[in-house]
């Protein structure tokens, strides 16, 4: 008779899995809760110290961490030593283990767990014996996931070579433990305030199959956080439409960055990373999406919204007129939802925006060959950090858009220039491969829009040269905000003092790269 040792804390469908392996001469063996819940069931079990003839100790740390579970589990059953010595021991070998581990992750989301609580949850036993049966997958079946039972026993029925179901059941089971130990590792290198340790692990769930990638030809998935952020598209719940693309995501990831560094009512429309369209009030949402759409009436087009309060009938009603890819919010009216849902291909998503302030801390991007990792750029600069370099001082009001100015600016892809007023873009230009070309872009987009006033321009680093603002000043910009740096500051200083204009430096870059 074959031995299947059963140690599971889910335990959904652990009971019809036991009942159905003994159906296939299996005996079962089993551990604490999971040998109480099947015994209760009218399980045939053995109770794990009734063949290790040793019982559990230290609060149930030390249970299979045993020869006899070890040895039953790694013998290769094709190698007659092996199998002599099991039977000059008197040693059974085991052909399946079913293990899922402690809920260590479930354990430390919970808001005041402590460090002690944490680490009991560190499972030893259950990842011991799952490498254990995984480096033997030719002989033991190794299952850590409920969705694999009817796969399984399905395959113990079956006369088939079920080689490369084992090797699949393996490579799941290391991919299971080597996330779970990324997770304590990631939990104790952040109790340590190891910022960039010399190691770095990283666990991602699978999340869903893209249809594509960046384009047609590119196959792609999304994968999760083990740890997801509240405040993340991966969190995010799609109440209609189609699935999320691969652009889509990465669109909507840009949009939350953006509204998170304000708490005032915000919309933010992009397109290709990039705003198109940035509006804030002080009291209204609506006036927020009229801002950020009238910003630029043609790049929304086809563009992702997010909103940082709940969309209303009114701003449903606007967004219907127009093609949108998605508007991501915090709620919507049941009006809202009607009027857009009206809509087939539309996404709409809701997030819980009161957690944007507790956005991952770190990025992480991929190059050939290795992995940047750096803090995330969540500074929001201050008014009392900028400092006049001109003979003439911004106005409180000019002083007010070049903070919104530089706001926006750092989500802007470099070389990247905003022009602005206190709560609306207008002119944005991004990506340039000369800052001069970015200015450009974005007063010509300014153009096109109604006049406003102050009329301020941000830059997300330093002018190399003085044509930035002389430029700027030939298009009725009033006051500039950048961060100063350059070698030829001074060429700048003296260009704006000679038309008049303001200037303030901040001391720090923003590049987006």
């Amino acid at each position: 008779m074959k031995r299947a040792l059963i140690s599971v804390s889910d335990k959904t469908g652990v009971v019809e899995f036991a009942k159905g392996l003994i159906a296939n001469d299996f005996e079962i063996i089993s551990t604490g809760g999971t040998y109480k819940k099947l015994q209760e069931a009218g399980v045939k079990v053995t109770e794990i110290d009734e063949v290790t003839k040793f019982p559990e100790i230290l609060d149930g740390r030390v249970k299979t961490l045993h020869p006899v579970v070890h040895a039953g589990l790694l013998a290769k059953r094709d190698n007659p030593e092996h199998m002599k010595t099991l039977e000059k021991l008197n040693i059974n070998t085991i052909d399946l283990v079913c293990v899922n581990l402690y809920p260590f992750k479930e354990t430390i989301s919970k808001a005041d767990v402590t460090p002690a609580q944490a680490i009991e949850q560190i499972d030893i036993g259950g990842p011991s014996m799952i490498r254990s049966a995984s480096k033997n997958f030719k002989s033991v079946y190794v299952v850590i996931d409920n969705k694999d039972y009817e796969t399984v026993l399905e395959s113990i029925q079956s006369d088939e070579d079920d080689t490369i179901l084992r090797r699949r059941l393996a490579a799941k089971a290391f991919r299971h433990t080597a996330q779970y130990d990324s997770i304590i590792a990631h939990y104790l290198t952040d109790l340590n305030e190891d910022e960039f340790p010399d190691v770095e692990v990283l666990g991602y769930d699978y999340h869903q199959e893209l249809r594509y990638g960046e384009n047609s030809h590119q196959k792609a998935a999304f994968y999760q956080s083990a740890m997801p952020s509240e405040y993340s598209i991966a969190s995010a719940k799609q109440l209609h439409g189609k699935e999320l693309s691969f652009n889509n995501i990465k669109d909507a990831d840009a949009a939350l960055r953006i509204v998170a560094d304000f708490d005032q009512p915000c919309v933010a429309a992009l397109k290709h990373m990039n705003p198109c369209g940035v509006g804030v009030d002080d009291e209204s949402i609506y006036k927020a999406w009229r801002k950020a759409y009238t910003a630029d009436t043609m790049s929304i087009f086809g563009g992702i919204v997010a909103v940082n309060r709940e969309v209303t009938k009114e701003i449903a009603e606007e967004m219907h007129k127009i093609f949108l890819e998605i508007v991501i919010a915090p709620s919507f009216t049941p009006e809202a939802l009607e009027i857009l849902e009206a809509k087939k291909n539309i996404r709409l998503l809701t997030l819980d925006f009161s957690k944007s302030k507790e956005a991952d801390k770190y990025d992480y991007v991929s190059v050939m060959g290795g992995l940047l990792v750096q803090e995330r750029d969540s500074t929001v600069d201050q008014m009392s950090e900028f400092k006049v370099v001109t003979k003439k001082a911004p106005t409180a009001e000019e002083m007010k858009a070049l903070l919104f100015g530089q706001q926006i600016v750092k989500h802007v892809k470099s070389n990247a220039i905003v022009i602005s007023t206190t709560d609306k873009t207008l002119g944005i230009g991004a990506g340039q491969m000369n800052r001069i070309g970015s200015v450009k872009i974005a007063v010509e987009q300014e153009e096109q829009a109604d006049t406003h006033t102050p009329l301020v321009m941000a830059s997300d680093a330093f002018f190399p040269m003085d044509d930035c603002v002389q430029y700027a000043a030939e298009h009725n910009i009033t006051a500039i905000v950048q961060p100063g740096g350059s070698i030829k500051d001074q060429d700048s200083i003296d260009m704006a003092n000679e038309h008049g204009i303001a200037m303030v430096f901040t001391g720090r870059r923003h590049f987006k790269h």
